[in-house]
């Protein structure tokens, strides 16, 4: 599933050339994901690999994460069973 949720997320990126002539790619659901490179497809590896520790990041701070094409990540709170006296 976390295969899935990154490889989607992937499928919301934004490229753009910078003024430099290189290339910069973010994904606009996860703030702060972002990654840059001399080509296309290494801006698209370095953003892989910063979304994928912006992950790592937000589950160890239990930070929520966005829901990406039906996929949720989030850690969801269950109400304990009630217990027999």
């Amino acid at each position: 599933m976390l295969t899935e949720y990154i490889q989607r997320a992937m499928r919301h990126a934004h490229y753009e050339v910078m003024e430099n002539g290189r290339f910069f790619g973010s994904i606009p659901e996860c703030r702060g994901a972002w990654g840059e490179g001399l080509t296309l497809e290494e801006c698209r590896e370095e953003l892989e690999g910063a979304f994928e520790a912006w992950i790592i990041v937000a589950l160890r701070h239990g930070d929520p994460l966005p829901v990406v094409d039906g996929i949720d990540l989030n850690v969801k709170e269950y109400a304990e069973p009630n217990q027999v006296a």
